[in-house]
């Protein structure tokens, strides 16, 4: 039997309703870490359905960094002004857009990733890995390899969140998406810097 004060940092912790925390510890058998998992992959599983749904509301977010020499915009949607007036949808704007000024990504996606730079690269591991010996088969293989990092560490939804490098940026907005109900969105970045 979960006791409330569990129930209550669960739900602080979390942000999920009393009864899915319930459910959650009485599965997890009185398990706070198990627990958490579960309400994870129940808030993932919400925020897949949700990404179907329209995201026209929301708020430009912007950080400029304490030295006033870079500065991010970020535009954050969701699916109603309530939400995009929350603290916690608000926060997840400052924590992207954060982000986004420390990490510098290119693009949105990794399939974003401008082709014409994705090209030279190639030419330039391909040409380091001949002169490394690697064989002819082989090559095809390390590129993709090396391709698929180079997209993932570039767009900005595969980074590793900076603020904990357990989660990507995706994981954060979808954990997000399951405690708000609502489908989130990133849509344009930019970043400027002197």
């Amino acid at each position: 039997m979960s006791s409330l004060e569990q129930i209550k940092n669960l739900r602080e912790k979390t942000g999920a309703g009393i009864v899915d925390v319930k459910k959650a510890l009485e599965e997890a058998g009185g398990d706070e870490a198990k627990a958490i998992e579960i309400i994870r992959k129940k808030g993932q599983a919400k925020a897949v359905k949700k990404s179907e749904r329209e995201a026209k509301e929301g708020l430009i977010v912007s950080y400029v960094h304490s030295n006033g020499k870079l500065g991010v915009m970020v535009k954050l949607f969701c699916e109603t002004d309530f939400v995009a007036r929350t603290d916690d949808f608000k926060e997840l704007g400052k924590d992207i857009a954060m982000h986004i000024a420390a990490m510098d990504p290119q693009c949105l996606k990794p399939e974003d990733f401008p082709k014409e730079i994705l090209e030279k690269e190639k030419e330039i591991w391909s040409a380091a890995l001949e002169n490394e010996g690697k064989k002819g088969e082989m090559i095809p293989k390390i590129l993709e390899g090396k391709e698929k990092k180079l997209r993932e560490e570039a767009a900005l939804l595969t980074q590793r969140f900076v603020k904990n490098p357990d989660q990507t940026v995706n994981d954060l907005i979808t954990e997000k998406i399951g405690k708000t109900g609502e489908n989130i969105q990133v849509g344009e970045f930019c970043r400027f810097e002197l």
